[in-house]
Order: C-alpha cells, then structure tokens, then sequence
C-alpha cells in the first residue's frame, strides 16, 4: 500500500463536504475520483497533499514512497525555455553528468595510487547515471514536450510569453519527469488536444507508479483507471474497474437502494393501516397490540430515498421547423491569419438528421469552421451555402452568445421576450437556477453556469441546425450525459466541435478529421474513426514504402508517393462507405424479412384460432390437438422473432 486515507471529514460553514472518506491507493494502482461539480474532489485531493487540514481523520503516505501533485490551474513562471524549465527537473544527472567530467579530465594526470580511487569513484557514479536514465534522459524530456503538444520549434519559447494552457502543460511536463511514487492529477486533460490526450493515456497506462486523476473525461478514465473512487453527498465508495464498470454497478446498486426504500415504505405503510385498524376495534387487547407494533415501527431504522439520476436539470432539443434535406453547402473553404495558414480548399457537405463532429488537434482551425459557418469570421476565400429553413441554434464556448451584464432573467427575456415571467424562471430553474439566482449577473457565474445558461437558450431557440463549439467544457459527467441524451433524441442537424470522445462517440454519426489542411471523411462513431484510420495508415504506409522502393532515386518519388497516399485515402474512404451501406442494406434487409416472417406466423395463427372455434373442429380432438401443438410452434418462433426484430429494429 502506498496511500491510506483514512475517516477523512471536512466541512466549510458547518456544512459537510466529506464525511468518513476512507480508501487506499496499492503501488501501480491507477485510480479516479469521480463526482458533480462541488462534491468536494479537489478538496479532498488538498487534505492528501496537506495543502488543507481535514476537521478529523488521518492521511498515511508510505514510508520512503514521494508524490506529486498538479492542481487544476497549476502553472510554471519565470523566464526559463520551455526546455530548460524541464531540465531542471534533471539537475541531479546534470550534476553526475558534470562530476564525471571533471574526473575524467582528473585521471589524465593522476598517480596510480589516486587513480584507482578516481576508477571507483567514477565506476559508483556511472552506476547510478545509468539507473537514473542517464544516457537517454535528453530523448526521455524531448519525448514528453512532443506527446503534451510542444514542436522542436517552441522549445527555446520563454515560459513567460506562453498562454495559461501552455504554463499548465509545462507544469505537468515537469511532474511526469519527476517521477514520483504518487502523481496526483486533477483535471489534467483540460488544456490537451486529442493526440496529447492519446499520449498521456499511453505514458500513465506504462507508469511505474500509482496514479490517482480527478476527470470528466469518461473516455480517458475507461483507458486509464483500474479503480472508481465516487463521492456522492460527502460520502466515498469504491468501484473496482474502469469508468463504464462504474457506471453500470452503480446503476444496479442505485436500483437495488430504490427497490429496499420502496419495499420498506411499502412495509411502513401496512403497518400503519393495521395499527389504524387495530385501535378503530377500541378494545384493550387490540390497543396493546396497536402500540406494540407502533414500538416496532420507531425502531426501524428508515432508508433515504436515492436520488433519480440526472433528474436535475431538464434539456429537451426539439426543431420548431423542418429544413430541406440539404444543410449546409461548403466549397473550397480557406482561412490564414497572418502567415498561418489553418486551412485550404475544405469542402464538404451536411444533410438534414446528420450529427457530425469535426475533430482535429488545436490550432487546426476547427472552431474558426464554426464561426465562419455563423458569420463571425470572413474566409479568405470559399463558399458557405445554408440549405432552406435553415434555423442555427450557436453554442459558443467562450459564450460570446451571452451578455455577461445582464442578469439570467434578462439574459433569457431579452432575447424571448415572448415568455411570461413564470416560463422565464421555470426554464431558468430547468438548469439549477431557482430563486434570487435569476438575478445573479452573467459575469459572475463560473464556467459550469455560463454553459447551463446557454444550453438554456440552445433549447428556446427551437433551432433545426445546431452548431456546438466544445459543449461539454465546464460541466460535469451527469451534465454531460443529460446533454447526450438530448443530442441522441434531437430530430434536427448538429455540427459540433470537441475533444470529448465520449461524447462524440455517443452523439455523432459521422467524423470530419481536420489534419495539416485536409479535412477527411469518416462514416460513423469515434470508435469506426480509430478503426479506420489505422487501416488508413498502414495503407498509407504501405503505399509510400511501395513507390519509395521502386524509384528511391528518381526525382519525383516524394510526388508520387503523395500521389499514392492520395489515392489510397480516397480509395479507403470510398471502400469505407461502401461497407457501411452494404452493412446497412443488410440490416434493413433482414428487419424487412424479420417482419414478414412475423406478420405472416400471427395471421397463421389469427386462422388457427377461428379453426379451433368452428363447431366441426371443437368437438374433433385429434383436429384440436393438431392445431393446438401448431399455435405453440408459432407461438415460440414469434417469440425469438420479436427478440430479433427488437435487435434488428436498435441496429
């Protein structure tokens, strides 16, 4: 065991955040603590690292055992590089590295009686180079800054002059070099893109130590996590496995909490109605019995009633129009700023019902698509055509479409004027704002409440084409699943951007990959997305090892092997294509075949019952028994039938 928590409580203005916390963390453990926003995560995470004392219980760290800690907002200063900020970390081989210099230049010149010394000296710290990766820790740090993001290019940048993402990426850098026995890391993948995120999967997976995340990210947690630390109304419990284990045990056991709470209601109930009845007899035995069982009833110890999930907030998506079937029309689409080039020549198209999701490493433009979709950014160059009754509902993450002076209630009645005063604040209360909440100003809300507000006015908009710029920032896994559930139930279009896989692996039915200006095509979920892309780059692959080995000298070999590469994605997306609506004909085929198979066994035995009700077969056994053992007959394959169709139909 390397960290035990132990009875942790804590409360701020006698309100408790944590009561009787109690878990361990094993060596190579990688752990996840899950809950809503405020359920005390972050709190927690500080008692362990003592940045905050608990009101009672004890936090043990092995003996000899180290741990590092990246707070949320956790960032480098100074006027260090990039690179020399993470060397740092490595000043202990840096000072090795530099002793043994200095004594190889000693053993030059030295007797032979100092230098045996020197050799054993030097043979002692050539040992303990090599142990600490010595050899190898300039691959090790150059392999870190790549995998959070950083080119060759921004290595000699002044830490000074970076964005707070790019000080907070530093700051984890720092900490995955230092290799601790514990790392700690709360909401580490807030500042990443999808290939950083997909490296550190990789590096923690591999980690020598224990790792302990607080995440929303419920893609990366079923990749990483061995174990669910849930807080839920200051209380922990423990989940053996992954996210989704999680979420499906906790289901159960929500369930079997709510099936006890209404079987004792139901027990209390009944005793109630006898104790009544027993004392309307007003006889002295009854009475007795009546208070002996109303003793019972003071004893039991009463069940709280669980908490529906997701019963909180309430989004429902619903066009107020239909469009055409044609959407959205873009064609030769091109943005710079400056001498940044984000894109050239996109093209592509969206039908009425599709959900797309455009997903791509940042700073490939994908949220400059969305605001030149909405008018807020010019292209150089390009056409963006909206299909008829096109109605746009925007969700912006930087929240653009809010006015951070205006209260929530003039915020929503500004712009729906229309409501009545008790529609604005049932919609308000809809997401979690209730009483003088409506009047709290915009910019005072967190990041968290400005996302609700404009999920809010997303639903009033009533739009049939809705554009989503990272809408899952900022809320919390049981916000998130409300929102998926809306975007699955929404008859309209969607277009979003995100780095949530989860997400856009419940939502979308359709992937625009934006790499180095090329924007391919993918004809399903996140998951087809992995699927295929490997498939496409080991085509790729393939095909420029082929036209390299034919012609290595010739001039033009970088050009066709491009030109291969080129053929071969178009190949793939098309062969891709074909696949998916021949697996769909199929299935539409077998529903189709499912259904007249069922159609026709009940119309059989529509027959068969008014046989066995004719006067000339009800009284003939034999004609009886032979349509009775017909009907089971039927009556079993319909049954597998209907479990096919249910199959079938979902598919």
């Amino acid at each position: 065991m390397i960290l035990s928590v132990n009875n942790i409580h804590k409360s701020f203005n006698e309100i408790p955040v944590l009561k009787n916390v109690s878990f361990h963390i094993e060596d190579y453990d990688k752990a996840a603590i899950v809950g809503i926003n405020g359920a005390g995560k972050t709190t927690l995470l500080r008692i362990i690292m003592g940045e905050l004392s608990a009101d009672e219980g004890i936090v043990t760290l092995s003996k000899d055992k180290t741990i590092g800690y990246l707070s949320q907002h956790e960032a480098v200063s100074g006027e260090n590089t990039i690179y020399d900020e993470l060397l740092s970390v490595k000043q202990n081989i840096l000072d090795m590295q530099q002793q043994m210099r200095s004594i190889e230049l000693q053993m030059k010149t030295a007797s032979d009686e100092k230098l045996a010394h020197l050799l054993s000296i030097y043979a002692s710290l050539t040992h303990a180079f090599e142990a600490a990766n010595g050899y190898a820790y300039k691959s090790e740090l150059t392999g870190v800054l790549k995998g959070l993001g950083f080119d060759e290019a921004d290595f000699s940048k002044s830490v000074s002059t970076l964005s707070g993402g790019q000080k907070t990426r530093v700051a984890l850098g720092k900490l995955l070099l230092q290799k601790p026995d514990l790392i700690i890391l709360d909401e580490p993948t807030n500042h990443l893109d999808m290939s950083s995120i997909t490296w550190l999967e990789t590096y923690l997976l591999n980690y020598k130590g224990a790792v302990i995340i607080v995440s929303h990210d419920r893609y990366f947690l079923d990749r990483i996590a061995n174990k669910i630390i849930e807080i839920d109304h200051a209380k922990a419990t423990v989940f053996g496995g992954n996210y989704s284990d999680y979420a499906a045990k906790k289901e159960i056991l929500r369930a079997a909490q709510y099936n006890a709470y209404m079987k004792q209601q139901a027990e209390i109930k009944h005793q109630e109605e006898v104790i009544e009845k027993l004392k309307s007899f007003n006889r002295e035995k009854s009475i007795k019995r009546a208070e002996s069982r109303e003793r019972m009833l003071d004893k039991i110890e009463l069940l709280d009633k669980p908490i529906e999930v997701r019963a909180d907030m309430h989004l429902h998506l619903e066009p107020k129009y239909t469009s055409g079937n044609d959407v959205l029309h873009v064609e030769n689409l091109s943005k710079s700023f400056g001498s940044l080039t984000l894109f050239e020549n996109l093209n592509f198209d969206i039908k009425k019902g599709e959900h797309v999701a455009i997903i791509g490493d940042n700073g490939t433009g994908k949220t400059t698509i969305l605001k030149i979709i909405n008018e807020l950014v010019t292209p150089d160059s390009g056409l963006v055509r909206l299909g008829a009754n096109v109605q746009i509902g925007y969700y912006d993450q930087e929240h653009h479409v809010l006015h951070m002076d205006k209260t929530l209630f003039d915020e929503i009645s500004d712009d729906y004027p229309g409501l009545t005063n008790t529609e604005i604040r049932s919609t308000l209360a809809a997401f979690l704002f209730t009483g003088d909440d409506v009047f709290k100003t915009v910019k005072s809300l967190s990041g968290g409440e400005r996302g609700r507000v404009s999920l809010a006015k997303l639903m009033l908009s009533e739009a049939n084409f809705l554009i989503l710029d990272e809408p899952t920032n900022h809320l919390d896994i049981i916000s998130k699943e409300i929102l998926e559930d809306a975007l699955n139930a929404y008859t309209g279009t969607v277009l979003n951007v995100s780095h949530d896989r989860y997400f856009i692996n419940k939502t979308a039915s359709r992937i625009l990959h934006l790499d180095q200006n090329v924007l391919t095509n993918y004809l399903g979920n996140y998951e087809y997305y992995l699927e295929k892309k490997d498939e496409q780059l080991a085509l790729i692959s393939a095909a420029k090892a082929q036209s390299s080995g034919h012609s290595r000298a010739a001039s033009g070999a970088v050009s066709n092997a491009s030109d291969a590469s080129s053929a071969s994605e178009s190949k793939l997306d098309w062969k891709a294509r074909k696949e998916l609506q021949a697996a769909q004909r199929k299935k539409e085929n077998d529903l189709r075949k499912c259904e007249e198979r069922i159609e026709q066994l009940e119309t059989r035995n529509g027959e068969i019952e008014a046989q066995m009700a004719s006067p000339e077969v009800c009284t003939n056994v034999a004609k009886l028994q032979e349509l009775s053992k017909e009907k089971d007959e039927n009556d079993n394959a319909l049954a597998d039938l209907y479990e096919q169709w249910e199959l079938l139909s979902e598919a």
